[in-house]
């Protein structure tokens, strides 16, 4: 993995691309590079996963009457299958690199290329003849890419602050902006960059820039379509696909290991890659996180019913993993919360970003590529919301149904300027509206098929912001099996009934996979990503909101209002502020993470 960025018709001088692969060295801390060519600037920042000596960017190839050069940030996992192919076709390669390979198949194919891939990207291609730049992005989202249309020219870049180090770039926040951190955050609209004249490239989207003109297009979205396969296929057909994208995400030259939680989506992973590297003679690394005291002060609840502890052991018995704890305090979270915000560059999940950047700091430390289960629940239907009828036949983002006292809170300059509950439910209704659905589809499957996208186009998209920033901050390439777009394209396709067999969430999964984990695992009720119960971290966040009620100045009231903050420290919300885990701790630290977001930005409010 890898961090990129680059300018077309715009200045950039020797000392603007230092100032700018500076903010990249975190996600590419190997080595970097940059090319210049009339009016086309291309950086890159490598962390060395795949061939290192053949794999340095950007890089150039000549091919018919054009020269082309990319600058690339993923993997692929189909490499080989598309190296014999472009070898079939008259293409010769230097190394064994799947940047070389995406190289070769633009050149050939030009954007039809992808089509044909099967891994994580965002990569920019320059083609110097037609002084045009080709810009993609994986189907997914699972990496990153930012882009603006500035002084007639674009600069765009893995990581928004990577952008903002461009001198006549602000960082500037207008209604819209505030909008998306209040009243849908830490979520975002698809193709929103929070910050005013920011976007991202949307996932499964590409496009050209050319002569002053960025032209974007959708290339994949979820399609609907006749299933037809009883519950053995499709359970068969599951197991296949699940069983092909973990082998082929193991692919590395440098060390791999996996998260461990206890659930069913982490434990399959290591499973079959604890499996696979039995086969080589070799134990797996597994890694998991946990807090100091977290069974003294654990509290079951719908969403999180027993802790961790007990089933990861029982995983790492049966498979002798070579198994790695990170166990955390109260102090460790909230000394996280200044570095995790610049990590994400936005305000993210609180304390479940804050943890889980020391995690990934801590598995750095063993290896360099880590194989995790998100993105499960979203495409099997795992999430308590699917599976509540009230919560899911009710409008509204079901993660997050507190649009109402979110719209309270907002400041009176900024409740002025927008409305907030139409601004929120025209987001909702826009992503069911575009929700692929074949005609004389049920009722009940026409609003499974709107969840799906729902979930996929907002909520996984939040994961997988978090899990791709808190691990590229410490060069840890994080892979997500389940993100596979075989495997999200079947599945959309199969009934309810199937994927809720035997009314257990991700029923399907758990037949399909039947054989891979110990009974107790394999049947375990669902248990989100682990949070701290410990009444010490409440109080290190209130203490830290008291200081911003005391001082006249801080930004954050910029936002809300300060009798908003009041309410928020003396009472727990009947709702999490969003999905299962941000109760009011956690509401608390992500108003602290606003407000030190202000000020470390320095960024000017614009309404």
């Amino acid at each position: 993995m890898c961090a990129i960025a680059g300018m077309i018709d715009l200045q950039a001088d020797d000392r603007l691309m230092h100032s700018m692969l500076e903010t990249m060295r975190r996600r590419g801390p190997d080595s970097t590079g940059w090319y210049q060519h009339k009016g086309c600037t291309l950086l890159h920042a490598r962390l060395v996963v795949i061939d290192p000596a053949g794999g340095c960017q950007p890089m150039t190839l000549h091919w018919g009457e054009e020269c082309y050069t990319i600058v690339y940030n993923g993997e692929l996992y189909n490499t080989p299958e598309l190296r014999l192919e472009l070898l079939s076709l008259g293409h010769h390669f230097d190394g064994h690199s799947d940047t070389e390979v995406l190289l070769h198949g633009y050149a050939q194919w030009g954007q039809a290329v992808l089509e044909r891939c099967n891994g994580i990207y965002a990569f920019a291609v320059w083609e110097e003849k037609a002084s045009r730049l080709f810009l993609a992005r994986d189907r997914m989202g699972v990496k990153p890419l930012f882009y603006t249309e500035h002084d007639g020219g674009l600069i765009f870049a893995s990581e928004i602050k990577t952008i903002l180090r461009y001198p006549t770039v602000r960082p500037q926040l207008d209604e819209q902006g505030a909008a998306e951190i209040l009243l849908l955050g830490p979520g975002r609209t698809p193709g929103c960059g929070v910050f005013r004249g920011i976007k991202e490239l949307k996932p499964g989207w590409c496009g050209y820039y050319e002569k002053g003109h960025l032209c974007l297009q959708e290339y994949w979205r979820l399609r609907d379509r006749e299933h037809s396969e009883t519950f053995a296929e499709t359970a068969e057909h599951v197991r296949q696909l699940v069983l092909d994208a973990i082998h082929r995400q193991m692919v590395s030259d440098v060390p791999v290991g996996t998260f461990l939680s206890g659930g069913l989506d982490s434990s399959l992973i290591t499973a079959v890659c604890a499996n696979e590297m039995a086969g080589q003679g070799k134990p797996l690394s597994t890694f998991s996180v946990d807090y100091v005291d977290n069974d003294k002060y654990f509290v079951p609840n719908a969403f999180q019913p027993n802790s961790d502890g007990y089933y990861i052991r029982l995983m790492q018995d049966a498979l002798q993993t070579e198994h790695h704890w990170c166990m955390l305090t109260s102090e460790d979270l909230a000394e996280a919360l200044e570095e995790s915000t610049y990590a994400r560059d936005l305000p993210g999940m609180a304390d479940v970003d804050f943890s889980l950047l020391v995690f990934c700091k801590r598995i750095r430390e063993h290896v360099t590529v880590a194989l995790s289960g998100e993105c499960a629940d979203e495409i099997f239907g795992g999430y308590p919301w699917y599976r509540d009828p009230k919560i899911r036949d009710t409008d509204g983002f079901p993660w997050a149904q507190n649009t109402a006292q979110r719209c309270a809170m907002l400041s009176p300059e900024l409740s002025a300027k927008i409305d907030g509950a139409d601004y929120v439910r025209q987001r909702y209704l826009d992503t069911c509206r575009k929700s692929d659905i074949l005609p004389g589809t049920s009722p009940l499957e026409r609003r499974m098929k709107e969840m799906v996208n729902l979930n996929q186009q907002w909520f996984m998209q939040t994961l997988l912001d978090r899990k791709d920033r808190m691990s590229m901050y410490s060069g840890l390439e994080v892979r997500v099996p389940f993100c596979d777009h075989r495997i999200a394209e079947y599945l959309y396709g199969v009934p309810w009934e199937f994927k809720d067999w035997q009314g257990r969430e991700k029923g399907l999964l758990r037949c399909a996979m039947e054989g891979w984990l110990p009974e107790e695992v394999m049947w375990r009720k669902k248990s989100p990503y682990p949070k701290t119960f410990d009444p010490a971290y409440l109080a290190i966040m209130s203490k830290g909101l008291e200081r911003l009620l005391s001082d006249a100045n801080a930004p954050l009231f910029s936002l809300i209002s300060r009798q908003a903050a009041c309410d928020i420290m003396a009472r727990e919300s009947p709702w999490p502020w969003y999905g299962q885990l941000m109760r009011k701790p956690q509401t608390i630290a992500y108003l602290l993470q606003i407000d030190h977001w202000l000020r470390d930005y320095q960024i000017q409010i614009c309404f």
